[in-house]
């Protein structure tokens, strides 16, 4: 997953629902060093909880991208996000 272009990073779960180990495979491909320039949000869920599981990105552009954990799998936010990041990299490579 191209994380470079992340500024903010908002993911809401239930640590016990099916939503989890999805929601935990995104956290875990944002790296160390992106840690510090991007805002990392984390919400964790009850099962009495009314609220919706989500995995929300804000990319440098403003641009703002979610999904449900529940629903997709990590290929399917990975390819979601990087789709975009790539068009931002092709974007800055021109303006060099």
């Amino acid at each position: 997953m191209i994380t470079k272009y992340f500024t903010n990073v908002t993911v809401r779960f239930n640590p016990f629902g099916k939503e989890a180990r999805c929601a935990r495979a995104v956290l875990s491909q944002i790296p160390p060093s992106l840690k510090t320039s991007c805002k990392i949000n984390l919400e964790l869920l009850n099962d009495q909880s009314t609220k919706k599981p989500f995995v929300e990105v804000v990319f440098k552009d403003k641009t703002t991208m979610s999904g449900n954990p529940g629903e997709l799998a990590l290929a399917d936010f990975t390819n979601m996000f990087d789709k975009h990041s790539k068009k931002l990299l092709f974007k800055e490579e021109v303006d060099k």
